[in-house]
Order: structure tokens, then C-alpha cells, then sequence
């Protein structure tokens, strides 16, 4: 039966958004099932053995389980790996038929998993982590992103090269959750959010920096940083060239957080076991899909376009390489939760006052907000199956971006 919708305490969340922002992206502890492997458990060594392949782990299947998966966005190579997995038959091969759920400005992934409308979800972990500490009961079973993709970017000639550097300017942030590491950034440069720096809210494009209305403009790797690079200098008449830009990457100044992953329902996985296998083997043919995006990044960028895509194909393109970059390499396994990166995760998360001076969470989450034994089981499910769990040996490709991302 669906349960009712919850109504989550998001006061805390809505603080950290910019009161004067224009446009955004986005209780009772949870006993850890008996199944669960504690989060910081060392990962097995995955089976490393050659490129993705596609024989069908499931020897009988008289008919797939419909499950949905709730994106956090809308449509783009951000989410390569999921329409993959449909397009190649590797969520069919484990008896499952999969709609995917395309997401937008309003729709918060997490409360859509947390409300029972949706089977999975994607979301940041921060993001999430807020919603579970306002209700949601959600768990974290594969950690897709194993780095963040967050930028800073800003002209070359405007001196900001560090986040020190965002004193007595316009730095402009997208807000709904996704301004946590601008403000972390901040204060680790002992900078006052509300006096020091100038907070705008951004839309979701990078029209406020090239008109310069803004000095420093919030971008992801895969996106935003994209859309300045295709678009044209009037100075030149040609494309603009990273070195026309200074780019701050939040991963690389200590304050990244984990993004991307995959979100299932708290109270199915301690009731309901069916739900625990249908998980396993949802997780297990989304890593074949990221394996298979990781081997064949134009393939995969052809199916994100197929499906309905906005964004041109040197853009997604692009979003492909940059998407892989933030996954490969995984070196304990992809999907599995790094116990150091989530613990930074949550101590950003903490310790990091918005301009009311509220921070993402008020306490530590328990150890049920995670757990590893479901990606660790999938990757049984893979073996033999001469999958590269751990992409060591991932080099990517350069990308020539066109006017647009045509």
C-alpha cells in the first residue's frame, strides 16, 4: 500500500537557500537491519578484469518488476549510466523493467522517495542527509559520484583564484541546497557570508557571469563550466578557451561533498525483503550501465540524446567525459560509500553557517543513513561477468565543444 505523503521539516533546508535567490536546482533514528554491514567496512576487492559486457545474470525471468527511479534533474548524461542500463537490456537481464522519472526545479527526489511515489531516487548526499534528519526515512545504497563536481568559475582577469579571493565580491550560487560547499568554501577562507562577500542568486546558466553581472559564478564540471566554453567571446568572435576563465574546484580546496547516489526507502529495506534482492539487482545493472557509459562514452551520449535530451551533442558529449571523471576512478568499488568522504560530508555539513547561521544538519546521522552490504551483494551478482568494478586504468577522452553544444 502507498503511505501518505510526509510532511517533512524542511525550515533548516529553505534557511540555506538565499532569501533573495531567483531561481533554484533543488525523526526517529533508523535501526540498521540485521543484514547490514557497519558503513566503514573495508570493501572486498571487486572483480577488475576487462570492459563491460551484457550476458543476463538472471536465468528466469517470466516477467520484469516494475520499479521507477526518480532523476534529480532533467534529462542530460549526468544520468548515462540509468538510461543505459534500459537501452542495453541490463536492468531486463535482472528481471526488472525500469521507468525512469524524469526530475526539474521543483522536484525534490528524496520526498518523492520518502513519499513512496517513486521506487529509488538520485540526490546529493548533503541534500538528502537534511531530509532525513527532517523525516525522511531514506538510506543511502550506492554511491555512485565518488568525487564533487562543484566549481567557482570567474573571469581570468578578475583576480579570483581561491576562495579568499571572494572577498568584496558577486558570487553567485544557485541556492536549493546546492550552495553548501560556496558557503563552506567561505568560511574555511574565515570569510562572513552575511559582510564579506556579495551572495547573488543565480539561474541555471552562466548568462549572469558573461554579462557581468556576477564576478564568480557557481558551475558544474559537466554543465555550467560547459556553457561558458561554447559560448562566444565578442572580443575574439571565436569560442571562448579555459584560459579565459580561473576555476576554483571545491573537491580540490578540501570542502567537496558527495553528490550523486542512489536513494532507497528506509522502511522497505527493514520490512520488506523482496525489496532488499529488487535493490541489489537495481544497483547491480545501474553499475553495468556506468561501466558500459564508462567504455563507450559516445554510445552513451547517442542514448541520452535519443531520450529526449535539450543539450546539443557536443555538450553531452562532453557531460559523458566529465560525468566519468567524477566516478572513475572508484578505488574501493563503484558504489561503494567511502567512510572519509562521507564523514567530510557530514562535518561540512555541521559546521557550515548560512547567512541566518543555521548549518545543513544540527547532528550526525545515524549509522542507518548508509549501508554497504547492498552494493557489496551486487557485486556478486556481477562476478564473472568481466566487468571493471574500480576503473583504474579510466583515462578520458578531450572533447571538442561546438557553438552552443551543438
Amino acid at each position: 500500500m502507498k503511505r501518505q505523503p510526509i510532511k517533512l521539516l524542511v525550515a533548516g533546508v529553505a534557511a540555506f537557500a538565499l532569501v533573495a535567490a531567483a531561481c533554484g536546482s533543488d525523526d526517529e533514528p533508523v535501526s540498521a537491519p540485521a543484514t547490514e554491514a557497519p558503513g566503514g567496512t573495508d570493501a572486498p576487492a571487486p572483480t577488475d578484469t576487462g570492459p563491460a559486457s551484457d550476458p543476463g545474470p538472471i536465468d528466469a525471468c517470466e516477467s520484469p518488476e516494475p520499479v521507477s527511479l526518480q532523476l534529480q534533474w532533467f534529462t542530460q548524461a549526468q544520468f548515462a549510466g540509468y538510461f543505459a542500463a534500459v537501452e542495453k537490456g541490463f536492468y531486463e537481464d535482472f528481471c526488472l523493467d525500469v521507468t525512469i522519472v524524469e526530475g526539474g526545479v521543483e522536484i525534490v527526489p528524496q520526498t518523492q522517495l520518502a513519499n513512496g511515489d517513486v521506487d529509488f531516487a538520485l540526490a546529493w548526499v548533503p541534500k538528502a542527509l537534511a531530509s532525513r534528519e527532517a523525516g525522511a526515512d531514506i538510506v543511502n545504497i550506492g554511491q555512485i559520484f565518488q568525487r564533487s563536481g562543484t566549481l567557482q568559475v570567474s573571469f581570468a582577469d578578475s583576480g579570483i583564484t581561491s576562495p579568499a579571493d571572494f572577498a568584496g565580491k558577486k558570487i553567485g550560487n544557485w541556492g536549493f541546497g546546492n550552495e553548501y560547499e560556496v558557503f563552506a568554501a567561505i568560511g574555511q577562507a574565515e570569510l562572513d557570508p552575511a559582510s564579506d562577500v556579495e551572495l547573488v542568486g543565480q539561474q541555471f546558466d552562466m548568462v549572469a557571469l558573461l554579462e557581468g553581472e556576477i564576478d564568480a559564478a557557481e558551475a558544474m564540471t559537466y554543465n555550467e563550466y560547459a556553457q561558458v566554453l561554447e559560448a562566444e567571446n565578442p572580443e575574439t568572435g571565436e569560442l571562448y578557451t579555459p584560459d579565459d576563465f580561473n576555476v576554483i574546484s571545491y573537491e580540490d580546496v578540501g570542502v567537496g561533498m558527495l553528490q550523486d547516489a542512489v536513494w532507497a526507502s528506509g522502511e522497505r529495506l527493514a520490512s520488506d525483503p523482496a525489496y532488499v534482492d529488487q535493490a541489489t539487482r537495481f544497483v547491480a545493472a545501474s553499475i553495468q550501465g556506468w561501466a558500459y557509459c564508462r567504455d563507450n562514452i559516445e554510445e552513451c551520449r547517442d542514448i541520452v540524446v535519443s531520450k529526449g535530451s535539450t543539450l546539443g551533442n557536443s555538450h553531452q558529449l562532453w557531460q559523458m567525459n566529465e560525468v566519468n571523471k567524477l566516478i572513475w576512478p572508484s578505488p574501493s568499488g563503484i558504489g561503494f560509500i567511502d567512510q572519509a568522504a562521507w564523514d567530510r560530508t557530514v562535518e561540512i555539513s555541521q559546521s557550515t553557517p548560512n547567512l541566518e547561521g543555521a548549518t545543513v544538519l544540527t547532528a550526525a546521522p545515524d549509522d542507518g543513513a548508509f549501508r554497504n552490504d547492498i552494493v557489496q551483494e551486487a557485486w556478486a551478482m556481477l562476478d564473472g561477468m568481466d566487468l571493471d568494478l574500480k576503473g583504474e586504468g579510466f583515462t578520458p577522452t578531450d572533447v571538442t565543444l561546438e557553438p552552443g553544444g551543438n
